[in-house]
């Protein structure tokens, strides 16, 4: 609705407006045109008939649909026809929208006044009120006093005011309904509730009430035509599309025509991607978040006014909080929070002050993406995926939403997955892709609230009723025979523990009438509504006290003492669960037993998965193998950034992403080929995915449907998942079969009947059936003036449901016999229960369809059994509780402990999948029966069933022993010796090998049972697989002297038991390196190797866990020593000489630190009796070289420089000192940027003068540059000072920069200024040379800046011996640390580092030179006395890691701080003149501290 003022008159204009003159001249005077919607609206408006408009955001609709109202009720008064009667109702499904367009409509309704004021007409004030559960009731009289002219509402207000006595009368006059945000409503129980409000108007009216909807998001338009009309045949009327009423009672309708405008939805939008610093995984880790938070902050700044969306409101609280701590130099308030669950107050003054500018950013959920006019905003953030097309559109349009602009939207990627999502849906919009809308068929729930409302304030006849509700588009097929079972249920009430209650009707079935019985009215007006009713706990960190953060009613009710969750980035243990209250505690960060991120997140919508599968089979399609070891010129990176608005960054991951999981799985899982993959955890379980991308609605049908079919074959309740992209089900020991039959589980013809089954034993169920029995009036939320607590409610529905549907609570014991399912009721409640779980909740017809696909052949299916999850299993295995399908006890589900590696290099990950052949020895050794005695050979022989001679090495010389107390017998094929049974097996000989002899060929022991060859069999194959590792049919068959078929056949039979499991275990590395197809993949169905399931658990758990345990974790406090003694700065460590210097500058190289601190506080910690002449001569002679090395800030300030702000030198300028041969790596790491920028405005004169000396001449002395720039001794030093700050100029000797340093110096005050002359002799030159750079290509940059990575990637670990993340906070040459990660698995598999976890307590991987970890290992066995002695380092130096790994604030990298170490951790700060002492000890001082 808001458009930029005009400051003209168009008399063509006004002229062609159909309007009052004064309306057309207020028109004309404030907008430079009338958009194409407003001018093809105007007269389908005023010719009375309904009319739905779709329109962009932004493109002036609802101007369109009130300024004709406006003009009508204008005329009337002009007429003195204008009563004071409610003529124009607006119906919004936001608070916050119905508040914005009443102060919308204030303005021209005042404006309009005035022009007719000053045409000499005074009229009468056109007056606009708000009516929602916001308004206080002062004002709900006076409206009712006083009716206004035009009336703003929500569905849940319009109906009270029909169903309250007094607010009846005041819309007996309405005459026009506008519905905005349509589309918002069409699709859910809201839209029913609405459509059965609107016929309830036109009834009480007695006319035609005429509607006019508005959206910019409608598909297919015609179905939203019908919602707003209601029970019409379409037909053409003037060349539109129209609707025609049709009726059982013909004479009570009349027709209406439609018109339906549609200009479209598409416009043009400025859309990007914006992806963290960090590598993105699985989960977004604290490190993500805090790069996002930078990130909007930045934006914020840049951007006059910003909107920020997120998906649950709890992240709104925490966005909103950390905006504002990085925007507090803004000013105070400059950052607010908009949702729900805020006072109408707080909300409010939100929307005005971000409307005048008082605050840069609103953090806000759905509460403000709907048609709201927030001012001129200019950006707004999406924080993750909005999960629909159309809510992407809605958001985004919030910036620019006036004519003739374009919207600014940002997406914020968290995962990779969403990163993909992301891009798919910048893609969908461009494409002009939008969500279907489906109006849910009769919702019985509302029906029945409906009927007790409408027969609470009048006596109706049944037909006229039953008429009345058919109008409705939602109940057009409602059947009469359902209509009078909710009548029935009404009127008859319900029978529970506590008697019979809630009968609201009085219904006389001779007469066919129908009333309301005491107390509907007041039922229906505090209970009535279609929004479901979800509680919320308060999460209360205990012994404090503080509110940390709530979760929802079904998360704690089903929580029990001692579990841990994720809330805020922190791990919290509960304590209990009481009353609207979880108590918890700080859990130290205990890793969760439940994931609990992204709770209350929407699902996906069906189109948006369409889209995400497409994009991955159309990147999969870009790859081929030789592009995918040349990833920054690959033409996929080039086209997603082109196609899906991703910078170079995200399109590389996103491409790595779609590699390393088709490496693993050999395919892309797409809506055309869908993927089964099974592997073991590393707690020993295996674990099932089914990659479907469907998304949640579809998967979650298919994974409940699952659940109860593996339930009813295998007697097993298992744990299942279900998310956007895929199934998880925890299989159990009984749960092996060959895997490719997983996708034949389910029957099309059976699956209703068997989803409806597994529905009730859902916790859906019990949801659902909570939320229709309250929209149903069953349960009332408010009793007495107070509202029902949401553990009383979840009492009374169970209550109810035994009375209604006592199977649904049955035990499932009882269930036996003839009795086998849950007979389903025939009531309206348990029937639309039902309908919402399967086609709500779930997408039952969408299930059908894909599995039809699946039958006939046209959605491929593969199966693949991986030793390790593939990258696509992450954030499934992540999923949140909600993803959830089975109702066990949360502390029961165990935490899924699968190795998160990430995404491999592509051109490595090939080498991902295979076992560890050692540990494949070793569990074989393990597991083969150890024999010392004859008591031991005995109990082998009962485990293996029979050995032969060649397995038995050393074992017959216990044979004697056993024979002749007769327990073992001797098994012959002709003369030679086969092998040995015992005793009570002898019986298995003949079935085995019925031509060989038994020696002796009688025994003590008769055979005590009858058993066939197949059980012999199975008993010797199972007792060999489970005492060796993986083999074959083959190899096993050649050991027992058995036929190959025999034991292939016992195999299969083992497998089908759950004892057995096939795969490629130790030929899969050489299998796929031979192949030369790049869509190879392992398939268990080719294999001929066999392992037992409990062997292959502990040989998966082994080849995890190999090669990351030569060193167990230190604290952050061990590590510290070990610092010290790696950069020699520890007693006893310090280094001697020149070699030393040198030796030490190498390990520090690319570290800056302030250039006063270098000598006096670094250099010299490390060095015994360290001299200055050691580093001059270094220097002199080409070692090394000195410079700053990333750019000084101002000098990047491109965009809006502040004039007068240039480099400012000081003591403290940070200056790096490295080997001249790592210069121009260091510098191509830094970035090439600040040598294509204009540098005019940032430098002073002198010090431009002097760089361009230095680019005409080159290296030269001072002397020259004094007679080259023509300058002052004194102003070439501050230019020189000023240029060596900027990062632009350095020096042959390191003289030149104490010269500078020192002011005494430069004055020539010192005291010994003939040793140390004013000017030395080294000469000056450009650190970074100046040229004219051509723009490069990003994808050149990128293969530019790979070497740079890494060498500092190699500095890093010779710096440090172990790196990881949160390590690295004081580096400033590092600006993403996901690009470091790819340098270091890279490293790893190359195996000149190694990856673990050598350093506890942090997150994320790390990396250590072998030497490291030797040097770590021999530090925690002998400590060493030196650690007992305190260690006084500068906070300039890169061993001041306090409040980066050790607790406690930073202290500030400024050569006047110290931090005094003990033991590793940190015992005193100076701080300036300030001492925190935490602990008195004598100091040893490591070095001199001083000039």
């Amino acid at each position: 609705m808001c458009c930029r003022f005009l400051l003209c008159y168009d008399d063509s204009l006004m002229s062609a407006l159909p309007f009052h003159p004064i309306v057309a001249e207020w028109f004309t005077t404030r907008f430079a045109s009338a958009t194409n919607v407003q001018m093809q609206a105007w007269p389908a408006i005023q010719s009375g008939r309904d009319v739905l408009i779709s329109a962009p955001t932004g493109s002036g609709k609802t101007l369109a649909a009130f300024l004709s109202c406006i003009d009508t009720l204008f005329q009337q008064a002009v007429r003195c026809e204008l009563r004071d009667e409610t003529q124009v109702l607006y119906v919004s499904p936001l608070k916050a929208l119905s508040n914005d367009v009443q102060k919308n409509l204030q303005q021209p309704l005042s404006e309009i006044g005035q022009a007719a004021l000053a045409s000499g007409m005074l009229l009468p004030e056109l007056r606009v009120v708000v009516r929602t559960g916001d308004t206080p009731m002062t004002e709900r009289q006076q409206m009712l006093r006083r009716p206004p002219h035009i009336l703003i509402t929500t569905p849940e207000s319009l109906f009270i005011l029909l169903t309250a006595e007094k607010s009846r009368a005041m819309l007996m006059t309405v005459r026009t309904v506008i519905v905005d945000e349509i589309h918002a409503v069409a699709p859910n129980k809201r839209g029913a509730h609405l459509a059965l409000s609107l016929e309830r108007v036109a009834s009480l009216t007695g006319v035609e009430v005429q509607r006019i909807g508005l959206s910019a998001t409608q598909r297919p338009i015609e179905t939203i035509a019908k919602f707003l009309v209601g029970n019409r045949n379409p037909s053409i009327v003037n060349g539109h599309t129209s609707c025609e009423a049709v009726s059982r009672k013909p004479l009570a309708i009349s027709s209406a025509p439609c018109t339906i405008i549609d200009v479209g939805h598409r416009r043009d939008m400025d859309l990007a991607v914006e992806v963290p610093k960090d590598e993105l995984g699985a989960v977004a880790t604290n490190a993500i978040w805090s790069d996002i938070y930078d990130r909007v902050a930045a934006l914020v700044e840049a951007h006059r006014s910003t909107l920020v969306f997120v998906n649950t409101r709890r992240l709104a609280e925490r966005v909103s909080h950390y905006l504002e701590e990085r925007l507090r130099h803004l000013g105070d308030e400059v950052v607010a929070a908009h949702h729900g669950s805020l006072s109408r107050t707080i909300r409010l003054s939100a929307e005005d002050r971000l409307k005048t500018g008082a605050v840069r950013v609103v953090v806000a959920t759905a509460s403000l993406e709907l048609g709201i006019d927030v001012g001129t905003v200019d950006l707004v953030c999406q924080i993750g995926s909005p999960r629909s097309i159309a809510t992407g559109l809605q958001r985004i349009g919030r910036a620019g939403h006036w004519i003739h602009a374009i919207p600014k939207g940002r997406l914020f990627a968290t995962t990779r997955d969403e990163l993909i999502e992301c891009a798919a849906l910048i893609r969908a919009i461009r494409a002009g892709v939008l969500d279907r809308i489906e109006v849910p068929p009769a919702p019985l729930d509302v029906l029945a609230q409906q009927i007790v409302a409408a027969a609470a304030t009048q006596s109706w006849d049944e037909a006229e009723l039953y008429d009345l509700c058919r109008r409705a588009m939602p109940y057009r097929d409602l059947d009469r025979s359902t209509f009078d079972a909710v009548v029935t249920m009404l009127a008859d009430g319900y029978v529970t523990s506590r008697g019979r209650g809630r009968a609201y009707l009085h219904h006389d079935r001779i007469n066919h009438h129908i009333r309301g019985r005491r107390g509907a009215r007041l039922a229906a007006i505090t209970s009535g509504g279609a929004i479901s009713d979800t509680a919320n706990y308060a999460v209360i960190a205990e012994p404090d006290g503080t509110v940390v953060g709530s979760v929802d009613e079904d998360f704690a009710v089903e929580s029990l003492a001692g579990d841990i969750i994720l809330l805020g980035n922190t791990s919290w243990r509960i304590k209990g669960v009481g009353t609207g209250k979880m108590r918890v505690e700080d859990a130290q960060g205990a890793p969760p037993t439940i994931p609990f991120w992204r709770g209350e997140a929407p699902a996906r919508t069906a189109e948006l998965s369409a889209e995400v599968a497409r994009l991955k089979a159309d990147i999969d399609h870009r790859l081929t193998t030789d592009q995918a070891l040349s990833m920054a010129s690959a033409p996929p990176v080039q086209w997603l950034r082109q196609e899906c608005g991703l910078d170079q960054r995200g399109a590389q991951q996103a491409v790595e992403y779609i590699l390393a999981g088709k490496a693993v799985l050999g395919t892309v899982p797409t809506q055309q080929t869908i993927v089964a993959e099974r592997f073991f955890d590393e707690s020993g379980g295996m674990q099932l995915v089914i990659h479907a991308p469907f998304g949640g609605r579809i998967n979650r049908a298919w994974g409940l449907a699952l659940r109860k079919r593996f339930c009813v074959t295998f007697d097993f309740e298992l744990q299942a998942a279900a998310t956007d992209e895929g199934i998880v089900l925890s299989l159990g020991e009984k749960h092996s079969f060959p895997l490719e039959t997983v996708f034949a589980f389910l029957n099309v013809n059976t699956l209703r009947e068997v989803l409806t089954q597994a529905v009730l034993q859902a916790p859906m169920f019990m949801t659902r059936w909570r939320w229709n029995a309250s929209r149903a009036l069953a349960l009332l939320r408010f009793v007495g003036g107070k509202r029902v607590p949401p553990q009383i409610q979840r009492m009374r529905a169970e209550d109810l449901l035994a009375a209604v549907f006592p199977d649904a609570i049955a035990c499932q014991d009882n269930f036996q016999g003839a009795r086998t399912i849950r007979q389903i009721p025939d009531h309206p409640l348990a029937q639309e229960t039902i309908r919402d779980c399967l086609t709500e909740a779930m997408d039952l017809d969408g299930l059908i369809a894909v599995l039809e696909k699946i039958e006939r052949g046209a959605i491929a299916c593969l199966a693949v059994d991986t030793p390790m999850p593939s990258a696509f299993c992450h954030e499934i295995l992540n999923a949140n509780p909600y993803a959830f399908l089975d109702d066990a006890p949360l502390e029961e589900r165990r935490a899924r402990a699968v190795d998160m590696r990430r995404s491999l290099p592509p051109e490595l990950a090939g080498g991902m999948g295979a076992l560890d052949q050692s540990a494949i020895d070793q569990v074989s050794e393990e597991s083969w029966p150890v024999v010392r005695d004859a008591e031991e050979f005995h109990d082998a022989l009962l485990s293996l069933g029979w050995v032969p001679c060649a397995r038995m090495p050393g074992w017959d010389v216990l044979v004697p022993k056993l024979a002749a107390a007769g327990r073992v017998a001797t098994l012959w094929q002709g003369e030679t010796k086969l092998g040995w049974l015992a005793a009570e097996y002898r019986h298995y000989a003949g079935l085995l090998f019925p031509d060989a002899r038994i020696d002796p060929a009688t025994g003590p022991v008769d055979p005590t049972e009858q058993v066939e060859q197949e059980e012999v069999l199975n008993r010797v194959v199972l007792g060999w697989m489970e005492s060796i590792g993986p083999t074959t049919a083959g190899e096993l068959s050649q050991t027992l002297h058995l036929s190959e078929s025999d034991v292939q056949s016992t195999f299969l039979q083992l497998e089908s038991q759950g004892h057995l499991l096939r795969g490629q275990f130790r030929q899969a590395l050489s299998a796929r390196s031979e192949t030369k197809d790049p869509s190879f993949h392992l398939s268990p169905f080719t294999s001929h190797e066999f392992c037992h399931r409990r062997l292959l658990a502990r040989i998966h758990r082994l080849t995890i866990g190999r090669l990351r345990k030569e060193i167990e974790p230190v604290t952050a406090a061990e590590f510290m020593r070990f610092l010290f003694q790696w950069q020699h700065a520890a007693p006893g460590a310090r280094l001697h000489g020149e070699a030393g210097l040198l030796e030490i500058v190498k390990q520090l190289g690319g570290f800056e630190a302030a250039a006063s601190a270098w000598e006096s506080q670094i250099l010299r910690v490390r060095m015994a009796k360290y001299q200055p002449e050691w580093l001059d001569r270094l220097c002199l002679s080409g070692a090394l070289m000195w410079g700053r090395l990333t750019p000084h800030p101002r000098l990047m300030q491109e965009l809006n420089p502040v004039q007068g702000r240039r480099v400012i030198p000081t003591r403290v300028a940070p200056v790096g000192i490295f080997a001249r041969e790592d210069g121009p790596v260091l510098l191509a790491a830094a970035g090439e940027e600040l040598a294509r920028l204009d540098l005019s405005a940032r430098l002073s004169g002198s010090a431009q003068a002097i760089r361009g000396c230095l680019q005409a001449r080159g290296a030269s002395f001072f002397s020259e540059l004094l007679h080259g720039t023509r300058l002052l001794a004194s102003e070439v030093e501050n230019g020189l000072w000023e240029l060596v700050a900027a990062g632009l100029v350095t020096a042959d000797g390191f003289d030149n920069l104490r010269s500078l340093i020192d002011p005494k110096r430069r004055c020539a005050e010192a005291s010994d200024r003939s040793r140390r002359p004013r000017h030395v002799g080294g000469r000056w030159s450009l650190l970074r040379p100046m040229e004219n750079h051509q723009p490069s290509s990003d994808s050149s940059q990128q293969s530019n800046s790979a070497p740079a990575t890494e060498h500092l990637a190699r500095q890093l670990l010779q710096r440090y011996g172990v790196v990881f993340r949160d390590l690295l906070g004081r580096e400033s040459m590092v600006s993403s640390w996901r690009d470091l990660l790819v340098c270091y698995r890279r490293l790893e598999l190359m195996g000149e580092i190694r990856g673990g976890r050598f350093v506890s307590g942090f997150t994320g991987e790390q990396f250590a030179l072998p030497g490291a970890l030797e040097a770590l290992r021999a530090l925690k066995k002998r400590p060493g006395a030196a650690t007992q002695q305190d260690i006084k380092i500068s906070a300039a130096d890169p061993l001041n890691l306090a409040g980066l790994i050790l607790p406690g604030p930073r202290i500030a990298a400024v050569p006047s701080n110290f931090v005094v170490f003990r033991d590793g951790m940190v015992v005193r700060t100076v701080t300036g003149r300030e001492t925190n002492d935490r602990q008195v000890s004598p100091v040893v001082e490591v070095g001199r501290v001083g000039g």
